[in-house]
């Protein structure tokens, strides 16, 4: 198991982090998993001997389920809390109440002591705003965000599903107040969709800040099971649950070319999808989760796959971006700079 940087500080995450919304499966996340408390530990356990050091988590996942399953995983385990790194989240709605939900500072104080409660620890590692609030100014937002990493419930902070514009207006006002800075964005991103590169990635790049990616098989869709002539296995998560959206077709050509390259390697079409996530500089970790031991471990040996050059060559060239204004038009101004000595 590879490391790497979370943003713009000195902790190392796992490349891989074990995603944990398969556990409990209730109410709308049903649809996602049932993982229940022993396979739940199970998994965690097997996650932790791969050297994966990193756990997401949100409240919203199965109505606070998920942090309670995983914080018994860890008490039953036994490992140093020092030797993982917790990440959840908070903004879904925990309970009918106007105000909880959002990211006001009333529902992050409540749903922070709350969280910690069902997680059975004394600190968040990583703590993230799961949305975008467009009710509550991001003044309240970050600097609640940095009480909390001052009184030491965080040690980091983190945003999930922001636009570029409202995370650099998030940095300005913490650097403009000396508050804790936005390290990390949870993002939508796969060989399948690549649309966070026009804006987003020059902004992480730009602010030093981690990407941890949600989603880099697409909800299953690149696992290998979907092909043009079937909906996939029974029970697969994209037959009842059609979420991100992606151009199938699109998917479809990247595929067959994940196949070939796969077969040349003896692994799977996930493995490859989730390798070349991996092999973008930009990447902090990819998140993966499972609802067996199984599955779980196909995707930890992502981490052992490392593409040739030619390999990743031809799967961007296949899931390279259409041009889009302004971009094309910034490329095409700025070519004659970068390039001073040519005609």
């Amino acid at each position: 198991m590879r490391y790497r940087m979370l943003g713009h500080t000195g902790f190392f995450v796992s490349e891989l982090c074990l995603g944990t919304m398969t556990f409990g499966g209730k109410g709308f996340f049903e649809q996602v998993g049932k993982v229940e408390q022993k396979t739940a530990t199970a998994l965690v356990s097997r996650a932790l001997e791969a050297g994966v050091n990193f756990i997401d988590t949100a409240d919203v996942y199965s109505e606070g389920m998920s942090e309670e399953l995983l914080g018994q995983a860890l008490k039953d385990i036994g490992v140093k809390r020092s030797h993982v790194v917790i990440a959840t989240k908070a903004y879904g709605r925990m309970s009918p109440s106007p105000n909880d939900a959002g990211a006001s500072r009333a529902h992050i104080m409540d749903a922070v002591e709350e969280s910690l409660e069902r997680l059975q620890t004394d600190h968040i590692d990583l703590y993230q705003i799961h949305a975008q609030d467009l009710l509550t100014p991001v003044e309240e937002v970050m600097s609640t965000l940095n009480d909390l990493v001052r009184c030491g419930l965080v040690r980091y902070v983190g945003v999930s599903n922001w636009q570029a514009w409202r995370i650099m207006k998030a940095q300005g006002l913490a650097d403009k107040h000396g508050w804790a800075r936005i390290e990390s964005l949870q993002a939508y991103y796969s060989i399948a969709s690549r649309d966070l590169e026009r804006d987003i990635k020059p902004m992480l790049e730009d602010q030093k800040m981690g990407l941890m990616v949600w989603s880099p098989l697409a909800g299953g869709i690149l696992s290998g099971k979907f092909s043009r002539d079937t909906q996939g296995p029974e029970g697969a998560r994209r037959s009842k649950f059609d979420f991100p959206p992606v151009d199938k077709e699109h998917a479809f050509n990247l595929i067959d070319a994940m196949r070939e390259i796969g077969s040349a390697h003896g692994v799977s079409v996930a493995r490859v999808a989730l390798a070349w996530v991996l092999s973008r500089p930009f990447v902090t970790c990819a998140i993966v989760g499972a609802k067996t031991v199984e599955q779980l471990d196909d995707n930890l040996a992502a981490s052992d796959l490392v593409l040739t050059p030619e390999e990743i060559d031809r799967l961007n060239a296949l899931s390279e971006l259409k041009p889009e204004y302004p971009g094309w038009m910034v490329d095409r101004q700025n070519d004659p700079r970068r390039n001073p000595n040519t005609k």
